[in-house]
């Protein structure tokens, strides 16, 4: 296993639509293996490919405390969503250190495929809910400040690029944060 390059906001891979997987072989199982290492490490709850640089529709999700219940959704898509809605205060690994608050459908159902390429279908509800739909979102091309008003959005790309040259200056001074 291998970490991986997050990519950061607001590279324009971030905006693209990733493609669906259509094979489902050891080179999938890797990356899959690899997403969640980088994961793990960074640290997080949710990856997806694209976040990585890979162009594709998969998503690695671990919200235990344990972090010891891996999920793998390939080719997710949310089949139905509940009407009320849950304010979360979420970040994301290709914006450290920035957390907003957004609100999201409180249920979600969605249909996936697992590394076998076997359909299944997953009823989802509280921090699952909404990390599936963050991650989700990643493979259409949205980041979650996209959800945010225009004023909130440019406050969290300038507190962003602010917490971006504190860390290089202290990088240029040697120091580690």
């Amino acid at each position: 296993m291998a970490l991986l390059p997050i990519v950061q906001y607001p590279d324009p891979r971030l905006a693209q639509k990733a493609l669906p997987v259509e094979q489902f072989d050891e080179n999938l199982a890797k990356l899959a293996a690899d997403m969640a290492e980088t994961m793990y490490a960074a640290p997080g709850v949710g990856l997806a490919a694209t976040q990585v640089g890979e162009l594709i529709r998969m998503v690695v999700i671990d919200i235990s405390e344990e972090k010891n219940d891996l999920k793998v959704f390939v080719n997710p898509v949310i089949e139905s969503s509940s009407n009320d809605l849950v304010e979360c205060e979420e970040g994301c690994l290709s914006l450290p250190g920035v957390y907003e608050k957004v609100k999201r459908p409180s249920h979600v159902k969605i249909k996936y495929q697992n590394l076998q390429g076997e359909n299944c279908e997953l009823e989802c509800d509280e921090l699952l809910s909404v990390c599936v739909q963050h991650e989700l979102d990643h493979l259409d091309g949205i980041v979650f400040i996209d959800h945010l008003s225009m004023l909130k959005k440019q406050r969290a790309a300038a507190k962003l690029a602010k917490l971006r040259k504190e860390k290089a200056r202290a990088a240029k001074r040697g120091e580690t944060q």
